[in-house]
This record gives structure tokens, sequence and C-alpha cells, in this order.
């Protein structure tokens, strides 16, 4: 469990907003926010941060400081893609009118998730024991 910890808070800001968009449905309708685009926004979001930063977890097992700098913009990289690829898909495949407010909300939500994982992984490069130094040469 300890392993895991520095990623809560990105557990606990994924369950926030889900059971924030479940529970104002109402709130949001009447703001005319489609939460079903925000609940799937939010876990392919969850998803992708996830995965973004177990990768930048195992390049600090490197002792080359770049492969940590190239982990953590290859992992925006990878959300950002993945992040168009389903505003696309989301847009091609909606049958009704696309729900502008919902997807802006999710593009705050994807610059959230983003600067919550880099926090995070900061933190945990200066926690990490055998985390790599910059030569005094």
């Amino acid at each position: 469990m300890r392993k895991n910890r520095p990623f809560l808070p990105v557990v606990i800001l994924f369950v926030i907003l889900n059971a924030f968009f479940i529970s104002g449905a109402g709130l949001l309708h009447k703001w005319k926010v489609n939460n079903d685009v925000l609940i799937i926004g939010n876990a392919i979001l969850f998803v992708i941060t996830l995965v973004s930063y177990l990768l930048a977890k195992n390049s600090l097992k490197n002792n080359n400081p770049n492969v940590f700098v190239r982990a953590i913009i290859g992992g925006i990289m990878i959300k950002l893609f993945v992040a168009i690829i389903a505003t696309f898909v989301y847009t091609a495949t909606s049958k009704v009118q696309v729900n502008k407010p919902a997807l802006f909300t999710c593009m705050g939500l994807y610059l959230v998730y983003s600067f919550l994982e880099v926090s995070v992984l900061t933190k945990e490069l200066k926690r990490t024991p055998n985390a790599p130094q910059r030569s005094a040469s």
C-alpha cells in the first residue's frame, strides 16, 4: 500500500469528481452540461494519467536524469493524443449536438490531471534514495 501512496491524490480527485458528476446531474443539466461526457472523460483521463505515472515512476530507476524528464514529457504527450482521439471519436459518433461545455470542462480536467501527476512525480523524485543526480563536473 505504501508504494502506491503517492498516487493517492489523483485517485481522490477521480473519486470526488465522479461523485460530483453523478450526484450533481440535475445541477449539471441546468447548466446544460452532459454529465455522461464528464464521467467518461474523467475516467479516460484517470486511466491515461495512471499509465503515464507508471511509465515515469519506472524511469526513476535509471541513473540518467534525462530519462525522467523524457518520461514526463512523453506521458503528457500520450495523454494529449489520447484526449484528442477521444474528442474526435465523441464528435464523430455523437448523434445529438456535441456538448461544448462538457468538452471544455474535460480540457480543464486534462490540465488538472497533468499538473497533479507532475507534482506527485516530482515529490516522489525527491524521496527516491537512488534518484538520478546531476554530476558536479
